[in-house]
């Protein structure tokens, strides 16, 4: 039945409105009007706030129509708007006042546009679900969701929960909030934990996979509405969060809306699940492979790093390895094993453990790789497949001799690092020799003197190979990035290269340096519990270490400063216990912070400007000479340098 028959057959008299007949003639108009509009509209008539709506206003009630006419309307926004007499407007309707002949306030008009912002609101999952195919992770996933309910669908709050099987990790983001910039990529979201049966509405929504939809008092803390969503998959549990901190209905086509935008965060977070499993495990299997730690001696310093190429699912063949050598000489090693599979995989570390071996027979470059050579041919045969192939630079270097004999097998040129006055960069002539698994291959050895200070750099050709580039001018941008570097610390050295080529990389990068030392370096280190103490029991340490070696007050200082906020962020962002490393030589100072608990490599970000977050890495970019991050396999290295001698023209 049309809502105008209702109108006329309602027994008006016995309302608190009384009779049509004394109605204020603005407050009939306005009946009228309403009635005649295609436009869902409502009017809250009288001190009782008495209902009387359109037809487009009970498709919007759903079952609460026609029992809802007549009845004193239920939003707090109208009584709002009934006694200040000052209109409201929100993403979904307008409340004004309607005003009597004699200027009273007899009603309250509500227009309800929530056709056109529902058609406007579905035009936005088309972004949000562009946005979540470029979501690899869980975090990616977390802060698209967060981003799009704050910024495209105007709610004060959201939350993104998932069931870890331990519990529940939840991530949640409020309107006025002093955040990071949407492009701050350096750490992971801030996870909390709730427990199993935790009676958070996020939790009953996602344990009853059954849609919550909450107002006033029955919302959850300060929120006046709240919408909790399932996410639910064939594997993965969670759910995700909307809250308004004032008066809100959920109408039946936003809550269509949130249902839709629940189903697009579900899909994606069960790829992302699928990713990191898959990840996770080939990248635990390729570093299982590689030194866990590399050797610590007095004449030379070594750092190492390795990340995967673009489709990190797979298990990649890169390897390196650094180990002494009988008489004080010490070898390096980096190879690519061809192929991103576990049988890539496995072959790099039987090369790697079959050079070890040989390496400690005869030292000589060129013998080890021709035994090596050997054993690669055997192992494709065995395996019935003879296009298994195996480059490998090899370099021995001889602290007394001041040499390093280097021989390649169809790898590019180890990069060697002069000290100046000036600092140069130059590839060793290697005249490599073809890739492992050929077969009677030649590989002669090269001895290039080295001096104090110098630095070689062993690299993948994941460094300087790019699709729209030759190769030369990868090698050229690699030479020029670290012979302008400020300083030939290998770990310094080995964060270069990741920056050194413009282009991405769909190849795994890794990279080897070793530096000639003159000097012993002095080391320290200190293991610290996830406590709220750490920042400040790390400076106290830090201040009585370094003053006990003579460091200038200035560069303590400085010191002191970025291991705060480092420390402070591993405590915030890990939540795990976080160990501190000190080297420091005659021409710098190096201290890492290292977690288990962060994933992937920091980047700077652009905080807010009032924001205290965001800042701790744009500190240390700001103080230090050169600093970096390194991957490990539960977590993550971040570390600085600070030059002790600095250029006249300084920084």
């Amino acid at each position: 039945m049309p809502v105008r028959d209702l109108i006329d057959a309602y027994p008006w008299r016995e309302s608190p409105l009384g009779p049509r007949a004394t109605w204020d003639p603005a407050l009939s108009a306005a009946v009228e009007l309403i009635l005649g509009s295609p436009v869902p509209m409502a009017l809250a008539c009288g001190d009782g706030l008495v209902l009387i709506y359109n037809d487009g206003y009970a498709e919007l009630l759903d079952g609460a129509h026609p029992a809802a006419l007549g009845r004193r309307a239920a939003d707090a926004g109208v009584e709002e708007v009934y006694r200040t007499g000052q209109p409201v407007l929100d993403a979904v309707r307008g409340h004004s006042a309607l005003h009597g002949t004699d200027g009273r306030t007899v009603a309250v008009l509500t227009i309800a546009a929530e056709t056109t912002q529902a058609t406007r609101r579905l035009q936005t999952l088309g972004q949000l679900t562009a946005a979540l195919a470029g979501a690899v992770t869980l975090d990616d996933v977390a802060r698209v969701t967060l981003r799009f309910a704050l910024g495209m669908l105007g709610v004060d709050h959201a939350g993104f929960a998932v069931d870890d099987g331990r519990g529940w990790r939840t991530v949640g983001r409020r309107r006025r909030e002093l955040l990071d910039g949407d492009d701050d990529e350096r750490l992971p979201p801030v996870w909390h934990r709730l427990p199993a049966q935790s009676p958070e509405p996020v939790v009953r929504a996602a344990n009853d996979a059954a849609p919550l939809f909450l107002s006033g008092e029955n919302a959850s803390g300060n929120l006046k509405a709240l919408a909790a969503l399932p996410l639910r998959t064939r594997s993965l549990r969670g759910g995700i969060t909307f809250g308004y901190e004032r008066p809100h209905d959920w109408l039946p086509a936003e809550r269509a809306l949130l249902t839709g935008t629940a189903d697009l965060v579900a899909q994606a977070a069960e790829r992302a699940r699928l990713f990191e499993t898959q990840h996770g495990t080939a990248q635990l299997l390729q570093r299982s492979m590689l030194p866990q730690a590399l050797p610590s001696v007095a004449t030379f310093r070594v750092a190492a790093r390795y990340e995967p190429g673009v489709d990190g699912n797979a298990a990649g063949g890169d390897f390196y390895d650094a180990f002494v050598l009988p008489g004080r000489q010490f070898a390096v090693v980096l190879g690519d094993v061809a192929g991103h599979d576990v049988r890539a995989a496995a072959v790099m570390g039987q090369v790697r453990a079959g050079l070890r071996t040989m390496a400690l027979t005869d030292s000589d470059p060129s013998a080890v790789l021709a035994a090596l050579d050997r054993l690669v041919f055997s192992i494709a045969g065995e395996a019935g497949s003879y296009e298994l192939f195996v480059t490998v630079v090899y370099a021995v270097a001889d602290p007394d001799a001041g040499t390093l004999n280097v021989a390649s097998a169809g790898h590019p040129p180890p990069l060697l690092r002069r000290v100046g006055p000036p600092t140069v960069a130059e590839f060793v002539d290697t005249k490599p020799g073809p890739p492992l698994g050929v077969g009677g291959g030649s590989y002669p050895t090269v001895t290039t003197k080295l001096t104090a200070g110098d630095t070689v750099l062993l690299f993948s050709d994941g460094v300087v190979e790019r699709r729209d580039q030759a190769i030369d001018d990868g090698l050229a941008a690699l030479a020029a990035a670290v012979a302008g570097s400020v300083s030939g610390d290998p770990r310094n050295l080995c964060a270069v290269v990741n920056d050194a080529v413009c282009g991405p990389t769909d190849d795994d990068v890794a990279a080897l340096a070793l530096e000639y030392v003159a000097n012993p370096s002095r080391v320290a280190s200190l293991d610290l519990p996830a406590e709220a103490t750490m920042p400040a029991r790390t400076r106290r340490w830090l201040s009585q270490q370094l003053g006990g070696w003579g460091v200038s007050d200035e560069t303590i200082h400085v010191a002191v400063l970025c291991v705060s906020e480092l420390t402070t962020n591993a405590l915030l962002h890990a939540g795990t216990p976080t160990r501190i490393d000190i080297d420091l030589s005659d021409e710098r100072l190096l201290i890492a912070v290292s977690d288990s608990g962060t994933r992937g490599r920091a980047a700077r970000s652009e905080p807010e400007a009032l924001s205290t977050r965001g800042r701790g890495l744009n500190l240390v970019a700001g103080l230090a000479d050169a600093w970096g991050s390194e991957p490990t396999v539960r977590g993550s290295t971040v570390w600085f340098e600070l030059l002790l001698h600095r250029p006249a023209s300084g920084r």
